[in-house]
């Protein structure tokens, strides 16, 4: 198959707005659990999971935590700006970002833009028992959004802690509301640690402690990875084939440990939700880097959108066919990532990937998946299509003669190929 020639037309299916979950169910395990096993379709409650499960399987969680990413300003003029916080651009890394006191910078999405186009913005706020004010000045352009600066006068506050205080939670858009205070605990999993997304990982609403206790219970093996997640998650399919449509990037972490239990499962995982997926794909294609070039630099690791699909992608050396050097296993990939992390004395692989995973590609990792109902031609429904075949309008067509609720709110499914 031609991926790129792919028309993203022939991944549609009628959705209504009412089936559109617009909140969740008041008990998150309560929901309902699709069931695709080996092409066959059933259903069960989310709360039954684990009893899906194989004994001794690895099950891979994204432990992200979505940010109060929508800033709000007013001008002097009386118009209101919001500024959205899409990535950092200094300092770049996360964590180091939340920390920051005084000044710091976001690449942003800055609506009602035309109504600012020079000066400052500023507003005044209490953080605790402190007060203090935050400016924000617009700088150059960054593909598709701004370099936003902000500046505040009160070093003992942190950036986490203006965002707790001014932010407000980034709810999907095909919601269609404003966002409510209840969305600040529903919208984040119960296993949620590591702030950055600006959209949450919606296969993993699901989970409760219950639900996860059940997971031990069954004897399965829990390893969590980081991937923020990007605006661009919501990015619609605009070109005819899929080659036009621009990935958007994601950055992950993945421990050391997490590599170290890949190898003990045979680098086969149960993948909970579509950025596990694509955190535990990407490591594959790192590793072949790592296999070509043992003295790799970590922001050389990149994964770029089409480099599955490139077959010389996987030579480890040049005068190997590329046919040979597809078959790399994801043991010897994930083995060489582990090796590489040793000799550079780290602790944790830190990259970014811009993967897209569509029907031709082949999964490395990633041997079962639970995941949402995704919207109607989009990249996550071509993910799911891979993973299944081209069997996804069986789900689907399930689905919604089945009352089941869609999109970030709704129901799961437990898919096993």
């Amino acid at each position: 198959m031609d991926t790129k020639h792919i028309h993203i037309s022939d991944y549609n299916y009628p959705l209504p707005d009412e089936r559109i979950a617009k909140f969740p169910l008041a008990e998150r395990d309560h929901s309902k659990l699709l069931l695709y096993k080996h092409g066959e379709v059933g259903e069960d409650v989310f709360y039954n999971l684990a009893s899906h499960l194989p004994e001794g399987a690895l099950m891979v969680f994204n432990n992200t935590k979505v940010i109060q990413a929508r800033l709000h300003f007013r001008k002097e003029t009386g118009a209101l700006i919001e500024v959205f916080l899409l990535e950092p651009a200094f300092p770049a890394d996360y964590e180091q970002m939340f920390q920051t006191r005084g000044h710091c910078a976001w690449y942003c999405l800055v609506g009602n833009l035309k109504k600012w186009k020079e000066g400052t913005l500023a507003r005044e706020l209490s953080v605790g028992d402190s007060k203090l004010t935050i400016k924000a000045t617009r700088g150059e352009m960054h593909g598709t959004s701004h370099r936003i600066d902000f500046e505040w006068d009160n070093q003992t506050v942190s950036f986490a802690e203006i965002l707790e205080s001014m932010g407000e939670l980034p709810i999907p858009p095909y919601l269609n509301r404003e966002t409510q205070e209840s969305d600040k605990t529903t919208y984040q999993t119960v296993y949620s640690k590591i702030k950055g997304s600006v959209a949450a990982p919606t296969a993993g609403l699901h989970f409760t402690d219950a639900v996860l206790q059940s997971v031990d219970a069954h004897g399965i093996d829990r390893e969590e990875v980081t991937l923020h997640v990007g605006a661009g998650t919501f990015k619609p399919v605009k070109s005819e084939e899929i080659e036009g449509h621009e990935m958007h990037t994601e950055y992950i972490c993945v421990k050391r440990q997490t590599f170290e239990k890949l190898l003990k499962h045979d680098c086969q995982a149960i993948a909970v939700g579509t950025t596990s997926v694509r955190t535990l794909e990407s490591l594959y294609y790192m590793g072949l880097k790592v296999l070509r070039n043992p003295d790799i630099q970590e922001d050389e690791l990149h994964v770029n959108q089409w480099e599955p699909y490139e077959r010389e992608e996987g030579r480890v050396k040049s005068e190997e066919s590329a046919s040979a050097a597809m078959d790399v296993s994801p043991r010897a990939a994930i083995q060489a990532l582990l090796d590489w992390l040793d000799r550079n004395g780290l602790a944790s692989l830190h990259s970014s990937t811009q993967i897209i995973i569509a029907p031709g590609y082949e999964y490395k990792i990633v041997k079962m998946l639970v995941t949402n109902f995704h919207q109607p031609q989009s990249t996550l429904l071509l993910l799911v299509s891979a993973f299944v075949k081209g069997d996804w309008h069986k789900i689907y067509d399930y689905a919604l003669a089945h009352d089941f609720r869609f999109l970030s709110y709704g129901d799961s499914s437990l898919i096993i190929p």
